[in-house]
């Protein structure tokens, strides 16, 4: 009995022994696995959505600093509900710097251009000439001013500068538009231009206000609104009266 008694003791012995070994190498495995993952780090589960979380694109900023350019002018609106153009229920749109009615009125933007900060928001802002030509004698400039609104023209003011009364030069500086045309007296005929103005004028809100002007006197100029400095003006219409109205070129 003793005999068989300690082989069977001796088995029993042999499987604790090695159930034992078995035990503690898987608790060795589990700790190196959970020593190698970092503190805070929580167990992959194939229930659970790993994905990153998708982040929010950042809207872009206000582009107050991009500077129009006196080219975008051709292509842009002249009016605005708040700010009609020559009573205009609506806009008008320029296309290559030109608009006509069906009536034959044509508007037309002028090469006198300038670009600047008009209204202190540090956008550079652009003022120009637009002139209305209804097909008679008439010739309506107007000085309009746009402002930079995401880098877009946004026509936001204006001033009639009068009948045949052509802008020689117009520019920006501290905040302020100087314009340069040619006018007459109120009481002087409109075939002559006897006078040279500089205004200078300052954008406050929807208007262009006067600050200032001043005058000198120009002898023979014509009263017909050509100008150097308008589009096509290579010819000048020595009497803007005259039924003929023939053209001669300007020496060059």
């Amino acid at each position: 009995m003793r005999r068989k008694l300690v082989p069977v003791v001796a088995l029993s012995m042999a499987c604790l022994l090695a159930l034992t070994t078995a035990c503690s190498t898987g608790n060795r495995k589990k700790r190196n696995r959970s020593a190698d993952r970092p503190a805070g780090t929580a167990a992959k589960r194939d229930d659970v959505d790993t994905a990153p979380a998708t982040t929010r694109a950042t809207p872009s900023p206000r582009r107050t600093g991009d500077r129009l350019t006196c080219l975008e002018l051709r292509d842009t609106r002249v009016g605005s509900r708040k700010v009609r153009y020559r009573e205009y229920a609506t806009p008008i749109r320029l296309t290559d710097g030109r608009w006509a009615d069906r009536d034959g009125t044509t508007v037309e933007l002028q090469r006198p251009c300038a670009l600047g900060d008009l209204d202190g928001d540090g956008a550079g802002d652009a003022i120009g000439v637009v002139m209305l030509d209804g097909g008679g004698t008439g010739r309506f400039f107007t000085l309009a001013a746009w402002r930079n609104v995401r880098g877009e023209p946004d026509y936001q003011a204006q001033v009639d500068l009068g009948d045949r009364t052509p802008v020689e030069s117009v520019s920006v500086r501290d905040g302020r538009a100087t314009v340069v045309y040619l006018t007459r007296p109120a009481d002087g005929p409109m075939a002559e231009l006897s006078i040279r103005r500089t205004a200078v004028y300052q954008l406050r809100g929807t208007t262009l206000a006067e600050l200032s002007h001043t005058d000198a006197r120009v002898t023979g100029a014509p009263g017909d609104g050509g100008t150097a400095d308008a589009p096509g003006a290579g010819d000048t219409v020595p009497d803007a009266d005259s039924p003929t109205r023939k053209r001669r070129s300007r020496s060059r």
